[in-house]
């Protein structure tokens, strides 16, 4: 499963605190770009984002996930925050 492969990819990267990873693929079946890929959400906690601007926290979820993003993932929504963010 996709959501699986993506969690552990994260959490092997970025070693979160947490992740929450929201599947909306189902809502998106069957319009134009549907054709290949899952749309997520996910929002993630790590200390690794301690320091970082939204665009380099979001290069590294892009870095960890780069095979993925290539044909299994056509949509993710990112949160990326660090502990002291997460209150």
């Amino acid at each position: 499963m996709i959501a699986d492969l993506i969690k552990q990819q994260l959490t092997t990267a970025l070693k979160p605190d947490s992740i929450e990873l929201i599947d909306d693929s189902a809502a998106h079946a069957g319009h134009a770009g549907a054709k290949g890929g899952g749309h997520y959400n996910v929002t993630i906690v790590a200390q690794i984002f301690d320091g970082k601007s939204l665009l380099q926290r979001h290069q590294l979820i892009y870095q960890a996930l780069s095979e993925l993003m290539k044909k299994d993932i056509h949509a993710l929504g990112i949160n990326a925050l660090t502990p002291s963010e997460n209150t």
